[in-house]
């Protein structure tokens, strides 16, 4: 891989409109574009980050809430190492759609795959409270982290976090097909819940 220690696939489900291009855009490129129009398909971006004096290169697939998209997006979990949940705290219908997309995932994706649960919009009147996004995250074994694609709170932490969590467990990408599997809910309590940023 030449320069490169290792590279990462992850994918950002979630339903249309939670601000899963917004927060691949912020993340990749810095910008912000509250008119971005819905993704159709699937999208990617690749993204170099040093972690730990290790040059990781991700490359982060944005995919199509819409349900008619559902069957172009499922291949494309095949080989994932992490994936991200996104929901958006401004629309609680989007925070309890997250188990149709989890549940999904789980059938796409190797039983080892590092999940994480993102509530985006932080900076708006939120429907869905810091504490229930935590439990969720909790109960299924997942990262929780509080995000603004707009304000940037959070959203660089978010992937670090995702992507370190993963080189934590070299099986999970030098053999993606290997049984190993990350017990989240063991882990410190911040990884967990401590990275919970702009309440």
């Amino acid at each position: 891989m030449g320069d490169v220690d290792a590279e990462l696939k992850i994918l950002i489900i979630g339903d249309s409109n939670c601000g899963k291009s917004c927060l691949l855009m912020r993340f990749t490129d810095d910008t912000f574009d509250e008119h971005m129009g819905p993704t159709i398909g699937v999208d990617f971006k690749n993204k170099m980050l040093t972690l730990n004096g290790q040059q990781v290169k991700l490359t982060v697939w944005d995919t199509a809430g819409q349900d008619r998209f559902k069957t172009l997006t499922a291949s494309y979990y095949r080989g994932a190492h992490g994936v991200i949940l996104v929901y958006d705290v401004t629309r609680r219908a989007t925070f309890e759609h997250i188990i149709p997309w989890l549940n999904e995932a789980n059938v796409y994706c190797d039983d080892n795959v590092v999940k994480m649960l993102v509530a985006n919009k932080i900076d708006e009147p939120r429907q869905v409270s810091t504490d229930e996004g935590r439990a969720l995250a909790r109960e299924k074994n997942m990262l929780f982290i509080e995000c603004s694609a707009k304000t940037k709170v959070g959203v660089q932490q978010a992937f670090e976090e995702l992507a370190q969590q993963v080189l934590d467990t070299p099986e999970l990408y030098q053999s993606p097909s290997s049984g190993a599997g990350v017990d989240v809910s063991s882990s410190s309590s911040g990884q967990l819940n401590g990275d919970v940023c702009g309440c």
